[in-house]
């Protein structure tokens, strides 16, 4: 018999890099969603999954928030607008910056308007003097009345005890909603592409990674206990294709292998991953290839 015995589902929203997945991996436990020094990292909604004691916390984490130009960033922004209208509460995660820019301006509207509870996040904090933050929580609360204000650092984990307490306090009574040992609810196929798209977003130069997408054409689970993996990199342009390549094949081998180390971490298991690259122009802004690739609404 389950001990859950209530559920608090909570948006992570906030402008793009300010740590959203970072915290939600935190808070997790476990990488759930990748993670890159590059805006967009994350381009559809991840659910962490925690279960602590007789609470179940269930974590969205959205795109940042952002001015589109493609109709994919069309898709994203309306991923997150969709998200907090949903949910228990809201956490607006901000950098230690009293400057509030239309991002933030933005997302408070879009919270009032839901009418939901609020906590107001403040990321980063080992990298300023803590005295600072009272700029930051005053140019806020002159914004929203927010129901708390946690100062954390996604990356050390220092204050993120604290912002589950809080979060605790908008947890509903009733059953999980995720069995208790699942952290995510995305297909291993999902994580696995994901995790070749986050090694194309660190590897590669600055615009490349935007313009490519990762689909898995292929996923056989031997009985030896390896699974071969075929996986597709999709690009804008034939220049990009050569770039991901790189000369004799380098790039593509170096993005293969980190791939294909953290799956085996991931899924505790051997894994055989084949990369395959090909063009398809201006795929963000073309809606069945969007579809194909899981980034379009109904």
């Amino acid at each position: 018999m389950s001990s859950i015995t209530k559920t608090a589902i909570i948006s992570v929203v906030g402008r793009p890099n300010v740590g959203k997945s970072t915290l939600v991996n935190r808070l997790v436990g476990f990488k759930v969603a990748i993670v890159s020094n590059k805006p967009q990292t994350t381009r559809t909604r991840i659910t962490g999954v925690l279960t602590r004691e007789d609470c179940q916390f269930v974590f969205l984490d959205t795109p940042g928030l952002h001015k589109p130009r493609s109709r994919l960033g069309d898709f994203m922004v309306k991923v997150v607008s969709d998200t907090v209208a949903e949910v228990d509460a809201a956490a607006l995660v901000v950098e230690p910056n009293p400057n509030i820019g239309p991002a933030e301006e933005s997302l408070i509207a879009q919270i009032k308007t839901a009418g939901i509870p609020s906590v107001l996040v403040i990321n980063k904090v080992d990298t300023v003097p803590h005295e600072s933050l009272l700029a930051v929580i005053a140019a806020y609360a002159e914004k929203h009345d927010f129901d708390a204000v946690v100062p954390v650092s996604a990356r050390t984990g220092e204050g993120t005890d604290a912002l589950l307490g809080e979060f605790e306090k908008f947890a509903l009574e009733g059953p999980a909603l995720f069995p208790e040992d699942m952290v995510s609810d995305q297909p291993e196929r999902q994580i696995a592409a994901e995790i070749i798209r986050e090694k194309l977003l660190r590897m590669l130069d600055r615009e490349v990674p935007h313009g490519v997408a990762v689909g898995i054409e292929r996923w056989n689970e031997r009985s030896d206990g390896l699974t071969e993996v075929n996986a597709t990199i999709y690009c804008e342009k034939p220049s990009h294709k050569g770039i991901i390549i790189g000369k004799g094949g380098e790039m593509l081998k170096k993005i293969g292998k980190a791939a294909r180390i953290e799956m085996e971490q991931n899924f505790d298991r051997r894994i055989f991953l084949e990369l395959w690259v090909k063009v398809k122009e201006d795929w963000r802004n073309n809606t069945f290839q969007m579809r194909n690739f899981g980034y379009e609404n109904e």
